[in-house]
């Protein structure tokens, strides 16, 4: 059979019993084309037209003389056949008896480890290549990870080229147990190792006779008992909306695809994040109304009420719903030249939401060169839908995406909340924001006044207040001093204590502002991470960031609570803008110099700018 093409007559149909989709990787030359090649050939699934073209191309690309050259069934691109490797991801359809199958053959060169990934990512199973004269490489163990990332845990290592150590149990047994130390570090549970020849055939559908010493299962039985991954239609329901359906006014359905679980007519379903609740009044599937729909299905889900709803949000039913967060842990395979920049801007794609986000380490470097695999920190700009891909891989997948460039830089999953409840859920308001802000004929915001101590924060803060309140705007002033006498008594004055109370005052001024209230937030806040996240809690908007800027002498000679004389004698100590730094905003949305303006300038200067943001009726 060796050596010459003929056409196999393809097998009798048989019922199919179930799909299969699996994944060859390996380092280069390993022999994965070959092997799916090979595989195609002995099930009779090659039509005759191809093995003609299999005979014409083995002689000019062919890596074994005029013998037929299995891999060339899989290389379809011009540079993959000149170079003789695998660039692209190929995929085949073929079937067994008992079994349908899609392979992806994934590249085993380092430089285009993205696109393995990418063939990985929806996949059952993996057949591992690991060439029996090389053995285990740098690329079988950094595809193995790549494996385990994407949640497969099904692995057949297939030790290939034994035809080139004669067969030799000891290779493959030293192989065998090299290779499930690797598998034990992954977490890949199933590894199923199986000595073969893809060149030759041996092992792949027909056993072996020149290895009588293997007794387990060929290639293809073991596809063909393999689990595939379950349709989702047992775990709990998940809708990621990628769209609000307004064909005219007297429609509105959240469409998407339901990516687990099971959902029907009249059950109560929760928005994620905002925890907003609604029950299903009607389900739209395949353009017909129906009463139920599981996972898989595209469909419109019309609610009993109008609620707010937007792309991104996740639809899920009350008793398991995915956390609200705005930090959480994700394992990143990074996929770009460039390496990953913790001060660059980054988009994250979780389901159907993109936000911005930054990118940082818990602990050591963030950055993250070319295929490599690191578990960072994801800092997003606003609280998401958050599901751990470990208990829902259908919305636990993401991708960052370069703001700048918009290429895909990275591909993940989600591993669980940073410094955040998962199962305690944002209860709805039974008045909105909206309704208060129509209420008090004007809207919630926050105006956050930083500066070092001496600066004119408060003063400004009270004339500010003064300002809006003889405008009929509802108001509060959050000082930082004040706020230490209740809220935050037990806060000291370590980087810790500090960025603490900076989130508990930012906290609190959001809830003002979700009740349509100006909160005017009088803190020194340091440094611009602590900013930022004021920023980020109080994501909803208005979030205006005042820079009170006066000079460090200045504020030594206005000195109103003797602070500087205090640390000046040695009785006060970490005295900010003196032992302790204070960083000058990056980008302020509003600066005042206050050495030219008195405080009800600096304050006429802040309401105008509240106006300009329509926060005031007629603004």
């Amino acid at each position: 059979m060796d050596g010459t093409v003929f056409a196999v007559r393809p097998p009798a149909p048989h019922p199919v019993r179930d799909l299969l989709r699996f994944l060859t990787c390996g380092s280069v030359d390993d022999g994965k084309s070959t092997l799916i090649g090979r595989l195609l050939f002995d099930l009779g699934q090659v039509p005759e037209d191809q093995l003609a073209t299999l005979a014409r191309d083995s002689r000019r690309f062919g890596t074994d003389g005029d013998a037929a050259d299995y891999a060339l069934l899989l290389d379809g691109l011009a540079a993959e056949r000149e170079q003789g490797i695998t660039i692209d991801v190929a995929y085949r359809y073929f079937s067994s008896p008992r079994r349908s199958f899609i392979v992806a053959d994934t590249p085993g060169h380092a430089q285009y480890t993205r696109n393995m990934a990418t063939g990985a990512s929806t996949c059952d199973l993996a057949v591992i290549l690991v060439d029996a004269t090389k053995g285990l490489s740098d690329q079988t163990r950094r595809h193995s990870r790549i494996v385990a990332l994407f949640g497969i845990r099904q692995v057949i290592l297939a030790v290939n080229k034994m035809d080139a150590v004669g067969g030799d149990a000891g290779v493959f047994h030293a192989l065998e147990a090299a290779y499930a130390e690797v598998a034990a570090e992954q977490g890949l549970t199933r590894v199923t190792a199986i000595p073969i020849s893809a060149r030759h055939g041996h092992n792949l559908v027909h056993r072996s006779a020149t290895m009588p010493w293997y007794t387990g299962p060929t290639l293809i039985e073991a596809l063909e008992v393999a689990d595939t991954q379950p349709a989702g239609h047992d775990a709990p329901f998940r809708l990621p909306v990628q769209y609000v359906s307004r064909p005219d006014a007297s429609f509105r359905g959240y469409s998407g695809s339901i990516a687990s679980g099971q959902i029907a007519v009249g059950d109560a379903i929760v928005v994620a994040p905002s925890g907003r609740m609604a029950s299903v009044a009607r389900i739209v599937r395949a353009g017909d109304w129906a009463e139920t729909a599981q996972a898989g299905d595209a469909v419109t889900l019309v609610l009993d009420q109008d609620i707010d709803v937007a792309r991104g949000d996740v639809l899920a039913l009350p008793t398991d719903r995915p956390a609200a967060v705005d930090r959480f842990s994700a394992r990143l395979l990074w996929m770009d030249e460039t390496p990953l920049d913790p001060d660059h801007a980054y988009l994250l794609r979780l389901g159907t939401a993109v936000v911005p986000v930054r990118v940082s380490a818990a602990e050591g470097p963030a950055s993250l060169a070319m295929n490599e695999i690191g578990d960072r920190l994801i800092h997003a700009t606003g609280r998401i839908a958050f599901d751990a891909f470990a208990d829902h891989p259908g919305t636990g997948s993401l991708i960052l995406i370069d703001r700048d460039t918009h290429a895909t830089v990275a591909a993940g999953i989600a591993l669980a909340p940073v410094d955040q409840p998962k199962d305690i859920h944002r209860v709805p308001a039974a008045v909105d924001r909206a309704t208060r802000e129509r209420y008090n004929d004007h809207t919630g915001a926050v105006v956050w006044l930083t500066g070092l101590s001496g600066s004119g924060k408060s003063t400004i803060a009270a004339a500010l207040e003064r300002q809006l309140h003889a405008a009929q705007v509802r108001t509060v002033v959050l000082d930082g001093d004040n706020l230490r006498h209740g809220l935050n008594r037990d806060l000291g004055f370590t980087d810790a204590d500090r960025s603490e109370n900076v989130r508990r005052v930012a906290e609190v001024a959001r809830l003002f502002a979700d009740t349509g209230v100006v909160a005017i937030c009088a803190l020194i806040s340091p440094t611009q991470a602590q900013r930022d996240q004021a920023r980020t809690i109080c994501a909803d908007g208005p979030f205006l960031e005042v820079f009170v800027d006066t000079s460090l002498d200045l504020c030594r000679a206005r000195d109103p609570k003797a602070l500087y004389a205090r640390a000046d004698a040695g009785a006060l100590k970490g005295m900010t803008g003196l032992a302790s730094p204070y960083e000058r905003p990056q980008a302020p949305d509003l600066t005042l110099p206050t050495a030219d303006l008195s405080p009800d300038a600096a304050a006429r200067t802040i309401l105008d700018r509240l106006a300009g943001l329509g926060v005031m009726k007629g603004g």
